[in-house]
């Protein structure tokens, strides 16, 4: 059965993403993508500093190795993200980020397939991740795939339209974004298998799921969130980072 939870927890993220990006109009999406990035800044946060590694302190492994493990975490998806192999986009055009008009056409158009494979492999690390959650605890694991999930719709929809304004058919960027989407897949299937019989590893993946979710939050979410806004748009983004807060404790709270 973790097996299954696995495979449904790392296909829905893809699959609820690409059903977004389908069912909307870009300008639509570009609302929705704003306040998506708000929410997954409380939902990742949340998850990571509630849930995931309060976990992976009560395990009884020795509190500096699992300090010392996220500091090297954050330093790792650092340095992974500067190699441009840990993409998370969520620039669209009318985002109010003031870049010039045709910026992502520009983006896409110095390495589309960069950012594809940049989204893979980030997806494939968020499988790895469902995976050791998992094995570590089912409701460990709804929680991390939740926080994944909410991170993701707004990734692969702002890729996707970064992908439309470079000239792309709709078809053709659903498509790749639905492949890129299935890496998760492959990671969260290999990551029950070689991380299965290590079972004494996981506080230790915990800690890296969590270094993963903070490193995503602080250095590319935050940011994006201060911008200058009027009173109402900065109330938005905090009552949407808030929800994104109250879901993640919410179901600590009831699971426990």
């Amino acid at each position: 059965m973790t097996l299954l939870y696995i495979i449904l927890a790392t296909f829905a993220g893809g699959a609820l993403s690409v059903g977004v990006a389908a069912g909307l109009s870009n300008a639509l999406l570009g609302a929705v993508v704003r306040h998506l990035v708000s929410l997954s800044t409380g939902v990742l946060l949340g998850t990571a500093l509630i849930h995931t590694l309060p976990e992976a302190f009560e395990s009884h492994t020795d509190p500096r190795s699992l300090f010392l493990t996220l500091l090297l975490g954050l330093l790792f998806f650092f340095l992974l993200e500067k190699a441009e192999l840990y993409r998370h986009g969520h620039h669209h055009e009318h985002d109010h980020h003031h870049h010039h008009h045709g910026f992502d056409a520009e983006q896409a158009g110095r390495g589309g397939w960069s950012v594809l494979l940049g989204d893979s492999i980030h997806n494939f690390c968020d499988g790895v991740i469902i995976a050791a959650a998992f094995l570590s605890d089912t409701h460990l694991g709804i929680v991390t795939a939740t926080a994944i999930i909410a991170h993701e719709i707004p990734q692969e929809v702002g890729d996707y339209i970064v992908l439309i304004n470079a000239g792309f058919t709709r078809g053709r960027a659903l498509m790749f974004n639905a492949i890129s989407g299935a890496s998760a897949i492959v990671g969260g299937v290999l990551g029950y298998f070689l991380i299965r019989p290590w079972q004494s590893a996981l506080p230790y993946m915990m800690v890296i799921a969590a270094s993963s979710f903070i490193y995503v939050a602080v250095a590319d979410l935050i940011p994006q969130l201060q911008q200058r806004l009027t009173l109402r748009e900065t109330a938005q983004q905090i009552a949407w980072l808030a929800a994104g807060l109250v879901t993640i404790g919410s179901l600590v709270h009831f699971m426990h």
